[in-house]
Protein backbone atom coordinates (compact mmCIF):
# COMPACT_ATOMS: atom_id res chain seq x y z
CA UNK A 1 0.00 0.00 0.00
CA UNK A 2 1.46 3.15 -1.03
CA UNK A 3 1.00 5.69 2.61
CA UNK A 4 1.37 9.23 3.23
CA UNK A 5 5.07 9.89 3.51
CA UNK A 6 6.49 9.57 7.14
CA UNK A 7 9.38 8.36 7.74
CA UNK A 8 10.36 10.18 11.01
CA UNK A 9 13.88 10.70 9.71
CA UNK A 10 13.34 11.83 5.67
CA UNK A 11 10.63 13.78 6.63
CA UNK A 12 12.25 15.53 9.37
CA UNK A 13 15.04 16.43 7.15
CA UNK A 14 12.87 17.87 4.40
CA UNK A 15 11.42 20.06 6.64
CA UNK A 16 14.32 20.46 9.04
CA UNK A 17 15.94 21.86 5.30
CA UNK A 18 13.13 24.41 4.59
CA UNK A 19 14.80 27.45 7.05
CA UNK A 20 18.27 26.20 6.10
CA UNK A 21 17.12 26.20 1.95
CA UNK A 22 16.03 30.08 2.97
CA UNK A 23 19.60 31.10 4.73
CA UNK A 24 21.54 29.19 1.69
CA UNK A 25 19.68 30.99 -1.18
CA UNK A 26 20.16 34.29 0.90
CA UNK A 27 24.01 34.14 0.90
CA UNK A 28 23.71 33.23 -2.89
CA UNK A 29 21.30 35.95 -3.12
CA UNK A 30 23.85 38.24 -1.14
CA UNK A 31 27.17 37.00 -3.60
CA UNK A 32 25.56 37.73 -6.60
CA UNK A 33 24.51 41.14 -5.35
CA UNK A 34 28.33 41.99 -4.80
CA UNK A 35 28.89 41.11 -8.25
CA UNK A 36 26.97 43.71 -9.70
CA UNK A 37 23.00 42.10 -10.02
CA UNK A 38 20.52 44.50 -8.98
CA UNK A 39 18.72 44.06 -5.78
CA UNK A 40 15.70 44.18 -6.96
CA UNK A 41 15.98 41.25 -9.54
CA UNK A 42 18.38 38.84 -6.55
CA UNK A 43 15.40 39.97 -4.23
CA UNK A 44 12.64 38.69 -6.69
CA UNK A 45 14.68 35.20 -7.71
CA UNK A 46 15.37 34.43 -3.84
CA UNK A 47 11.65 35.05 -3.02
CA UNK A 48 10.68 33.11 -6.24
CA UNK A 49 12.92 29.91 -5.41
CA UNK A 50 11.86 30.07 -1.67
CA UNK A 51 8.28 30.10 -2.23
CA UNK A 52 8.95 27.30 -4.62
CA UNK A 53 10.63 24.96 -2.08
CA UNK A 54 8.00 25.94 0.41
CA UNK A 55 5.11 24.93 -1.39
CA UNK A 56 6.64 21.55 -3.32
CA UNK A 57 7.93 20.91 0.49
CA UNK A 58 5.17 21.24 2.09
CA UNK A 59 2.35 19.83 -0.72
CA UNK A 60 4.06 16.73 -0.67
CA UNK A 61 4.76 15.87 2.73
CA UNK A 62 0.80 16.70 3.33
CA UNK A 63 0.36 15.84 7.12
CA UNK A 64 1.20 18.61 9.03
CA UNK A 65 3.17 20.28 7.04
CA UNK A 66 0.44 21.48 4.29
CA UNK A 67 -1.97 22.24 7.13
CA UNK A 68 0.28 25.15 8.19
CA UNK A 69 1.34 26.13 4.95
CA UNK A 70 -2.59 26.62 4.34
CA UNK A 71 -2.45 28.27 8.08
CA UNK A 72 -0.17 30.41 6.65
CA UNK A 73 -1.50 31.34 3.20
CA UNK A 74 -4.13 32.62 5.10
CA UNK A 75 -1.98 35.67 6.44
CA UNK A 76 -0.39 36.37 2.93
CA UNK A 77 -2.72 39.61 2.71
CA UNK A 78 -0.45 40.74 6.08
CA UNK A 79 2.73 40.14 4.16
CA UNK A 80 4.80 43.52 2.46
CA UNK A 81 4.32 43.28 -0.86
CA UNK A 82 7.70 43.61 -1.89
CA UNK A 83 7.46 40.08 -0.34
CA UNK A 84 3.80 38.56 -0.61
CA UNK A 85 4.06 39.19 -4.62
CA UNK A 86 6.29 36.51 -5.62
CA UNK A 87 4.99 34.21 -2.40
CA UNK A 88 1.09 34.54 -3.65
CA UNK A 89 0.76 32.33 -6.07
CA UNK A 90 2.48 29.29 -4.25
CA UNK A 91 0.63 30.08 -1.05
CA UNK A 92 -3.05 30.16 -2.64
CA UNK A 93 -2.00 26.88 -4.26
CA UNK A 94 -1.88 25.53 -0.60
CA UNK A 95 -5.60 26.25 -0.32
CA UNK A 96 -6.93 23.89 -2.93
CA UNK A 97 -4.60 21.89 -3.38
CA UNK A 98 -2.18 18.64 -3.50
CA UNK A 99 -0.85 15.82 -4.93
CA UNK A 100 -3.35 12.38 -4.97
CA UNK A 101 -2.96 9.34 -3.37
CA UNK A 102 -3.41 6.44 -5.75
CA UNK A 103 -6.86 5.11 -6.58
CA UNK A 104 -5.89 1.29 -5.00
CA UNK A 105 -5.14 2.73 -1.87
CA UNK A 106 -8.15 4.73 -1.88
CA UNK A 107 -10.34 1.28 -2.52
CA UNK A 108 -8.14 -0.64 -0.12
CA UNK A 109 -9.37 2.47 2.72
CA UNK A 110 -12.75 2.22 1.99
CA UNK A 111 -12.86 -1.34 2.18
CA UNK A 112 -11.54 -1.72 5.59
CA UNK A 113 -13.66 0.96 6.85
CA UNK A 114 -17.05 0.98 4.81
CA UNK A 115 -16.86 -3.27 4.66
CA UNK A 116 -16.28 -5.45 1.81
CA UNK A 117 -19.44 -4.84 0.10
CA UNK A 118 -19.23 -1.12 -0.01
CA UNK A 119 -19.83 -0.99 -4.01
CA UNK A 120 -23.18 -2.18 -3.29
CA UNK A 121 -24.07 1.45 -1.45
CA UNK A 122 -20.95 3.30 -3.13
CA UNK A 123 -21.74 2.59 -6.91
CA UNK A 124 -19.25 4.00 -8.62
CA UNK A 125 -16.23 6.29 -7.88
CA UNK A 126 -14.38 9.09 -10.04
CA UNK A 127 -10.70 7.84 -9.69
CA UNK A 128 -9.26 11.13 -9.89
CA UNK A 129 -9.58 13.42 -6.77
CA UNK A 130 -12.14 16.69 -7.12
CA UNK A 131 -9.59 17.97 -4.41
CA UNK A 132 -6.66 17.09 -1.95
CA UNK A 133 -6.12 18.54 1.67
CA UNK A 134 -3.73 17.69 3.82
CA UNK A 135 -4.97 14.75 6.05
CA UNK A 136 -7.38 13.42 3.12
CA UNK A 137 -8.51 13.86 -0.64
CA UNK A 138 -12.00 14.00 -1.46
CA UNK A 139 -13.28 12.03 -4.65
CA UNK A 140 -16.83 12.56 -6.92
CA UNK A 141 -18.91 9.32 -6.09
CA UNK A 142 -22.64 7.61 -6.33
CA UNK A 143 -24.26 6.24 -3.94
CA UNK A 144 -27.48 4.36 -3.26
CA UNK A 145 -29.56 4.60 -0.41
CA UNK A 146 -31.79 1.57 0.90
CA UNK A 147 -34.52 2.42 -0.82
CA UNK A 148 -32.72 2.40 -3.97
CA UNK A 149 -32.46 6.08 -5.08
CA UNK A 150 -28.79 7.61 -6.14
CA UNK A 151 -27.16 10.74 -5.67
CA UNK A 152 -24.13 12.01 -6.07
CA UNK A 153 -21.73 12.47 -3.25
CA UNK A 154 -18.24 13.49 -2.06
CA UNK A 155 -16.47 10.93 -0.48
CA UNK A 156 -13.56 12.33 1.71
CA UNK A 157 -10.53 9.05 2.40
CA UNK A 158 -7.30 9.96 4.88
CA UNK A 159 -4.38 9.60 3.93
CA UNK A 160 -2.59 6.10 5.27
CA UNK A 161 -0.45 6.74 8.05
CA UNK A 162 -1.89 10.42 8.71
CA UNK A 163 -2.06 10.09 12.27
CA UNK A 164 1.74 9.37 13.03
CA UNK A 165 2.92 11.84 9.77
CA UNK A 166 0.66 15.06 11.48
CA UNK A 167 2.22 14.65 14.80
CA UNK A 168 5.88 14.41 13.59
CA UNK A 169 5.61 17.22 11.16
CA UNK A 170 4.10 19.30 13.75
CA UNK A 171 6.46 18.41 16.15
CA UNK A 172 9.52 19.46 13.68
CA UNK A 173 7.69 22.55 12.90
CA UNK A 174 7.46 23.01 16.41
CA UNK A 175 11.60 22.97 16.29
CA UNK A 176 12.76 24.91 13.34
CA UNK A 177 9.15 27.66 13.29
CA UNK A 178 12.13 29.97 14.36
CA UNK A 179 14.07 29.76 11.37
CA UNK A 180 11.11 30.47 9.12
CA UNK A 181 10.18 33.67 10.83
CA UNK A 182 11.96 35.75 8.03
CA UNK A 183 10.14 33.85 5.16
CA UNK A 184 6.65 34.77 6.99
CA UNK A 185 7.30 38.65 8.78
CA UNK A 186 5.25 39.43 11.40
CA UNK A 187 3.58 36.38 11.37
CA UNK A 188 4.17 34.22 15.05
CA UNK A 189 4.65 30.98 13.18
CA UNK A 190 5.73 29.04 16.60
CA UNK A 191 2.48 29.72 18.02
CA UNK A 192 0.70 28.63 14.77
CA UNK A 193 1.71 25.57 15.33
CA UNK A 194 1.40 25.08 18.48
CA UNK A 195 -2.65 25.65 17.85
CA UNK A 196 -2.30 22.74 14.97
CA UNK A 197 -1.01 20.83 17.40
CA UNK A 198 -3.85 21.16 20.14
CA UNK A 199 -6.41 20.14 17.16
CA UNK A 200 -4.47 17.20 16.11
CA UNK A 201 -6.78 14.97 17.65
CA UNK A 202 -10.14 15.97 16.44
CA UNK A 203 -9.62 16.50 12.57
CA UNK A 204 -8.10 12.85 12.50
CA UNK A 205 -11.23 11.57 13.49
CA UNK A 206 -13.78 11.65 11.13
CA UNK A 207 -16.74 10.96 12.88
CA UNK A 208 -16.41 14.09 15.28
CA UNK A 209 -16.05 16.16 12.06
CA UNK A 210 -19.70 14.40 10.38
CA UNK A 211 -21.14 14.75 13.82
CA UNK A 212 -20.28 18.90 13.56
CA UNK A 213 -21.10 18.96 9.93
CA UNK A 214 -24.75 17.42 10.86
CA UNK A 215 -25.51 20.17 12.92
CA UNK A 216 -24.67 22.53 10.71
CA UNK A 217 -26.07 20.95 7.91
CA UNK A 218 -29.31 21.13 10.24
CA UNK A 219 -29.40 24.59 11.44
CA UNK A 220 -28.40 25.75 7.41
CA UNK A 221 -31.35 23.62 5.52
CA UNK A 222 -32.63 25.96 2.94
CA UNK A 223 -30.92 29.04 4.32
CA UNK A 224 -30.89 31.60 1.28
CA UNK A 225 -26.85 32.43 1.53
CA UNK A 226 -25.38 29.35 3.39
CA UNK A 227 -25.26 25.79 1.70
CA UNK A 228 -23.53 23.02 4.10
CA UNK A 229 -23.80 19.71 2.50
CA UNK A 230 -25.71 16.84 4.77
CA UNK A 231 -23.55 13.91 5.95
CA UNK A 232 -24.37 10.80 4.44
CA UNK A 233 -21.84 8.06 5.91
CA UNK A 234 -18.53 8.43 8.10
CA UNK A 235 -16.24 6.10 10.32
CA UNK A 236 -13.07 7.40 11.74
CA UNK A 237 -10.92 8.17 8.29
CA UNK A 238 -13.85 7.98 5.51
CA UNK A 239 -16.77 10.55 5.45
CA UNK A 240 -19.02 10.54 3.26
CA UNK A 241 -21.45 13.71 2.19
CA UNK A 242 -23.78 15.02 -0.39
CA UNK A 243 -21.97 16.46 -3.04
CA UNK A 244 -22.10 20.31 -3.60
CA UNK A 245 -21.95 21.39 -6.77
CA UNK A 246 -20.15 24.78 -7.09
CA UNK A 247 -18.47 26.62 -9.95
CA UNK A 248 -15.28 27.77 -8.22
CA UNK A 249 -14.05 28.79 -4.53
CA UNK A 250 -13.47 31.99 -2.74
CA UNK A 251 -9.95 31.53 -3.28
CA UNK A 252 -10.65 32.35 -7.19
CA UNK A 253 -12.55 35.06 -6.20
CA UNK A 254 -9.87 36.40 -5.21
CA UNK A 255 -8.20 36.10 -7.94
CA UNK A 256 -10.59 37.05 -10.52
CA UNK A 257 -13.48 38.06 -8.54
CA UNK A 258 -14.90 41.08 -9.55
CA UNK A 259 -15.56 44.25 -7.15
CA UNK A 260 -19.20 43.02 -6.78
CA UNK A 261 -18.55 39.68 -6.21
CA UNK A 262 -15.68 40.44 -3.94
CA UNK A 263 -18.70 42.24 -1.97
CA UNK A 264 -21.26 39.70 -2.21
CA UNK A 265 -19.58 36.65 -1.12
CA UNK A 266 -17.17 38.45 1.37
CA UNK A 267 -20.39 39.26 3.38
CA UNK A 268 -21.86 35.97 3.31
CA UNK A 269 -18.46 34.25 4.17
CA UNK A 270 -18.51 37.19 7.45
CA UNK A 271 -22.16 36.73 7.87
CA UNK A 272 -21.33 32.95 7.81
CA UNK A 273 -18.46 33.11 10.33
CA UNK A 274 -19.39 35.60 13.32
CA UNK A 275 -23.12 34.20 13.23
CA UNK A 276 -23.00 30.84 13.06
CA UNK A 277 -21.78 30.17 16.32
CA UNK A 278 -25.14 31.57 18.03
CA UNK A 279 -26.79 29.15 15.69
CA UNK A 280 -24.77 26.45 16.26
CA UNK A 281 -22.91 26.79 19.60
CA UNK A 282 -20.12 25.69 17.46
CA UNK A 283 -17.04 28.64 15.28
CA UNK A 284 -15.94 26.79 12.03
CA UNK A 285 -12.62 27.65 13.32
CA UNK A 286 -10.51 27.04 9.41
CA UNK A 287 -11.43 29.95 7.40
CA UNK A 288 -8.91 29.03 4.36
CA UNK A 289 -10.28 30.17 1.06
CA UNK A 290 -10.40 26.69 -0.41
CA UNK A 291 -13.40 25.65 2.33
CA UNK A 292 -15.66 27.70 1.15
CA UNK A 293 -17.35 27.69 -2.60
CA UNK A 294 -19.03 29.81 -4.98
CA UNK A 295 -22.88 28.32 -5.36
CA UNK A 296 -25.43 28.71 -8.06
CA UNK A 297 -28.40 30.62 -6.11
CA UNK A 298 -32.05 29.39 -6.13
CA UNK A 299 -33.83 29.65 -9.44
CA UNK A 300 -31.33 32.37 -10.88
CA UNK A 301 -30.78 34.69 -7.54
CA UNK A 302 -27.39 35.81 -6.45
CA UNK A 303 -24.72 33.24 -5.92
CA UNK A 304 -24.63 31.79 -2.71
CA UNK A 305 -22.06 30.46 -0.53
CA UNK A 306 -21.08 26.84 0.40
CA UNK A 307 -18.66 25.86 3.12
CA UNK A 308 -16.79 22.73 3.14
CA UNK A 309 -14.74 20.92 5.86
CA UNK A 310 -15.73 20.44 9.61
CA UNK A 311 -12.59 18.53 11.05
CA UNK A 312 -11.70 22.10 13.05
CA UNK A 313 -14.29 23.85 15.04
CA UNK A 314 -14.28 25.23 18.37
CA UNK A 315 -17.06 23.70 20.58
CA UNK A 316 -18.43 26.88 22.21
CA UNK A 317 -19.19 26.28 25.84
CA UNK A 318 -22.22 29.17 25.94
CA UNK A 319 -23.26 28.04 22.48
CA UNK A 320 -22.31 30.97 21.07
CA UNK A 321 -19.32 33.09 21.29
CA UNK A 322 -18.62 34.99 24.68
CA UNK A 323 -20.52 37.76 25.77
CA UNK A 324 -17.70 39.23 26.89
CA UNK A 325 -15.89 39.65 23.66
CA UNK A 326 -18.68 41.85 22.32
CA UNK A 327 -18.88 43.94 25.44
CA UNK A 328 -15.20 44.05 24.84
CA UNK A 329 -15.26 45.24 21.50
CA UNK A 330 -17.98 47.40 22.03
CA UNK A 331 -16.56 49.56 24.92
CA UNK A 332 -13.35 49.92 22.43
CA UNK A 333 -15.82 51.41 20.26
CA UNK A 334 -17.35 54.11 22.23
CA UNK A 335 -13.33 55.08 23.55
CA UNK A 336 -13.65 54.22 26.77
CA UNK A 337 -10.24 53.29 27.74
CA UNK A 338 -9.91 53.16 31.13
CA UNK A 339 -12.96 51.11 31.42
CA UNK A 340 -11.59 48.44 28.50
CA UNK A 341 -8.52 48.11 31.28
CA UNK A 342 -10.60 46.99 33.71
CA UNK A 343 -12.35 44.81 31.87
CA UNK A 344 -9.21 43.41 29.94
CA UNK A 345 -8.06 42.65 33.07
CA UNK A 346 -11.20 41.10 34.51
CA UNK A 347 -10.91 38.44 31.94
CA UNK A 348 -7.46 38.02 31.72
CA UNK A 349 -5.95 39.64 28.72
CA UNK A 350 -3.78 41.98 31.50
CA UNK A 351 -1.78 39.95 34.27
CA UNK A 352 -1.64 41.03 37.67
CA UNK A 353 1.45 42.80 38.49
CA UNK A 354 0.90 43.90 34.82
CA UNK A 355 0.72 47.93 33.69
CA UNK A 356 -1.10 48.89 31.18
CA UNK A 357 -2.71 52.49 31.01
CA UNK A 358 -5.58 53.23 29.03
CA UNK A 359 -3.62 55.76 25.99
CA UNK A 360 -1.29 52.44 26.10
CA UNK A 361 -3.87 50.17 24.99
CA UNK A 362 -6.03 52.75 22.89
CA UNK A 363 -2.64 52.81 20.60
CA UNK A 364 -2.41 48.98 20.45
CA UNK A 365 -6.21 48.61 19.64
CA UNK A 366 -7.77 51.44 18.65
CA UNK A 367 -7.10 50.40 14.63
CA UNK A 368 -8.11 46.89 14.87
CA UNK A 369 -11.75 48.10 16.13
CA UNK A 370 -12.30 50.98 12.68
CA UNK A 371 -14.02 47.80 11.15
CA UNK A 372 -17.02 47.80 13.97
CA UNK A 373 -16.99 51.89 14.19
CA UNK A 374 -18.83 52.89 10.98
CA UNK A 375 -21.57 51.43 9.02
CA UNK A 376 -19.41 49.64 5.98
CA UNK A 377 -15.67 48.94 5.76
CA UNK A 378 -13.75 48.16 2.80
CA UNK A 379 -10.98 45.44 4.33
CA UNK A 380 -8.12 45.86 2.10
CA UNK A 381 -4.26 43.71 2.17
CA UNK A 382 -3.01 47.40 2.84
CA UNK A 383 -4.78 47.80 5.81
CA UNK A 384 -3.97 44.53 7.00
CA UNK A 385 0.02 44.88 6.08
CA UNK A 386 -0.33 48.42 8.32
CA UNK A 387 -1.55 46.63 11.19
CA UNK A 388 1.13 44.48 10.91
CA UNK A 389 3.52 46.62 10.61
CA UNK A 390 2.94 48.76 13.27
CA UNK A 391 1.98 45.56 15.84
CA UNK A 392 5.73 44.49 14.62
CA UNK A 393 7.58 48.02 14.82
CA UNK A 394 9.92 48.11 18.12
CA UNK A 395 9.81 51.48 18.53
CA UNK A 396 5.85 51.92 17.95
CA UNK A 397 3.40 52.41 20.45
CA UNK A 398 1.24 49.38 20.16
CA UNK A 399 4.87 46.70 20.33
CA UNK A 400 5.64 47.12 24.03
CA UNK A 401 1.30 46.37 24.92
CA UNK A 402 1.49 43.28 22.59
CA UNK A 403 4.18 42.11 24.13
CA UNK A 404 2.41 42.29 28.06
CA UNK A 405 -1.06 41.44 27.06
CA UNK A 406 -2.15 37.53 28.09
CA UNK A 407 -4.27 35.29 25.85
CA UNK A 408 -6.70 33.36 28.25
CA UNK A 409 -6.49 29.83 26.99
CA UNK A 410 -11.14 30.07 25.98
CA UNK A 411 -9.76 33.11 23.38
CA UNK A 412 -7.12 31.24 21.89
CA UNK A 413 -9.11 29.48 18.58
CA UNK A 414 -11.45 32.45 18.40
CA UNK A 415 -8.71 34.86 18.25
CA UNK A 416 -6.90 32.57 15.27
CA UNK A 417 -10.02 32.71 13.71
CA UNK A 418 -11.01 35.84 14.01
CA UNK A 419 -7.57 37.02 12.60
CA UNK A 420 -7.77 34.58 9.62
CA UNK A 421 -11.35 35.41 8.76
CA UNK A 422 -9.84 38.95 8.32
CA UNK A 423 -7.28 37.98 6.42
CA UNK A 424 -9.33 36.47 4.12
CA UNK A 425 -11.36 39.32 4.02
CA UNK A 426 -8.50 41.70 3.26
CA UNK A 427 -7.32 39.12 0.22
CA UNK A 428 -10.94 39.68 -1.32
CA UNK A 429 -10.81 43.66 -0.88
CA UNK A 430 -14.47 43.16 0.51
CA UNK A 431 -16.37 46.21 1.39
CA UNK A 432 -18.87 44.73 3.86
CA UNK A 433 -21.29 46.44 6.65
CA UNK A 434 -19.00 44.96 9.86
CA UNK A 435 -20.88 46.60 12.45
CA UNK A 436 -24.38 45.69 11.40
CA UNK A 437 -23.27 42.06 11.59
CA UNK A 438 -21.46 42.24 15.03
CA UNK A 439 -24.50 43.64 16.12
CA UNK A 440 -26.69 40.44 15.09
CA UNK A 441 -24.63 38.20 15.58
CA UNK A 442 -21.99 38.93 18.79
CA UNK A 443 -23.72 38.93 22.46
CA UNK A 444 -22.87 41.86 24.29
CA UNK A 445 -21.78 44.07 21.29
CA UNK A 446 -24.97 45.40 20.69
CA UNK A 447 -25.49 46.51 24.68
Amino acid sequence: MTELPRRAVARTARLAALPLGYAGRTAIGFGKRIGGAPAEAVMTELQQRTAEQLFRTLGELKGGAMKMGQAMSIFEAALPEELAAPYRDQLTRLQDSAPPMPTITVREILTRELGADYQQRLVSLDPVPAAAASIGQVHRARWRDEDGVERDVAVKVQYPGAGQALRNDLRQLSRVARGLGPVFPGIDVKALVAELKERVTEELDYRLEAEAQTAFAAEYAGDPEIVVPGVVAGTEQVLVTDWLESTSSLAQVIRDGTPAERDHYGQMFVRFLFGSPARTGMLHADPHPGNFRVVPGINGGPGRLGVLDYGAVARLPERGLPRSLGSLIRIACIDDYDALVTAFRDEGFIRERIKIDADQLRAYLGPFVEPAKVSEFTFTREWMRGQFKRLNDPKGDAYPVMLRLNMPPSYLLIHRTWVGGIGVLSQLGATVPFREILTESLPGFAS
